[in-house]
């Protein structure tokens, strides 16, 4: 795992913890933490021991979006420098978003401008019934550019239309009307919540998690005269592996796979 100044990475029967540990300044982001949060994902990902990755903040905030020391210095950037700075966090989010394994965000306390952009790039949301939420870029002078595709993707272009505009903080409740958060629970039971989720997902098949989270992604980018070839040699592909045959066995014995009884 690469050497981190700014996250805590553990990893625990099968699942990757990763937690941006900056809570001094309630998780916000900066040009390292950035840096920090690419390395890692991409070398979760490319872990084939790991199933899934929780992503949480230390502390009483989950991300309070950009750092202000930060932001101060782009001030002085100039608009090629901050066309850089700006792809960075593009990638960053790009790697979470493609992280071949289930993320999960925990959620406390808020997810302010870039800090809802990092939920958006997660698979599945668990927040606080307190946690406040907030496309804050507008009081900036700013948009929320670098997150909008990830966003857009969670809440669609209506609920864009009035969040982005307004800058208005909205609850957790309201965050999972609208699609950006999937369960909304007493801060004392995140962690019960997100233990149990990631208990869920270790009772499938681990390729196949893989291969479902791809399929996903990969679905809407098929023209639509190509999906039914596509999906028939996915699943043709999966019964004929190791795994699927495995899975299809274990059910007509009625006992459980291997892959629950080797992940405990």
């Amino acid at each position: 795992m690469p050497s981190s100044r700014h996250l805590q990475v553990e990893i625990r029967e099968s699942c990757g913890y990763v937690t941006l540990n900056r809570p001094e300044v309630r998780n916000a982001f900066h040009a390292e933490l950035i840096r920090e949060l690419t390395d890692c994902f991409r070398a979760l990902g490319h872990d084939e021991s790991v199933r899934a990755i929780v992503l949480a903040g230390a502390g009483k905030v989950f991300c309070a979006g950009a750092d202000a020391n930060w932001m101060r210095a782009s001030v002085e950037y100039t608009p090629e420098e901050n066309y850089r700075d700006a792809l960075r966090m593009a990638e960053m989010l790009q790697v979470i978003d493609e992280c071949p394994v289930p993320v999960i965000a925990r959620v406390q306390g808020a997810a302010l401008g870039g800090g809802v952009g990092l939920i958006a790039a997660c698979d599945i949301v668990v927040a606080a019934d307190d946690a406040l939420f907030a496309f804050s870029e507008v009081r900036l002078g700013i948009v929320p550019a670098v997150i909008s595709s990830f966003v857009l993707r969670k809440i669609g272009v209506s609920h864009a239309r009035r969040y982005f505009l307004t800058g208005e903080r909205f609850s957790a409740r309201r965050a999972q009307e609208i699609g950006l958060v999937h369960e909304v629970i007493p801060p004392e039971e995140l962690d019960a919540a997100v233990e149990q989720i990631l208990g869920e997902i270790l009772k499938n098949g681990p390729r196949a998690v893989r291969e479902a989270k791809a399929l996903i992604r990969r679905l809407p980018t098929i023209p639509p005269e190509k999906v039914r070839e596509h999906c028939a040699e996915t699943i043709a592909r999966l019964r004929a592996s190791e795994e699927g045959q495995e899975g299809l066995r274990a059910f007509l014995e009625k006992r459980p796979p291997r892959w629950v009884s080797s992940s405990g």
